[in-house]
């Protein structure tokens, strides 16, 4: 659904949002395997609004070298 992964001098930063069956989505960001922020929402909204949180985090890191990776 929602998922960048970047890479920056051996360190890589995930952001997730993936469908949870029935509990609704998680929303997630690892940094170099390590969960940071692992939420679950029942609301569309605030899917929505974690998306263009981590849309804006994404840019912010790239700005500062950061370089995104292909995904499979």
């Amino acid at each position: 659904m929602f998922a960048k992964e970047l890479k920056q001098a051996g360190h890589t930063k995930r952001f997730t949002i993936s469908q949870a069956g029935p509990e609704g989505w998680e929303v997630r960001e690892e940094q170099d395997s390590h969960i940071v922020k692992q939420v679950f929402y029942q609301d569309w909204h605030r899917v929505e609004r974690a998306a263009q949180i981590m849309t804006l985090r994404v840019s912010e890191l790239q700005e500062n070298g950061w370089q995104e990776t292909l995904s499979n």
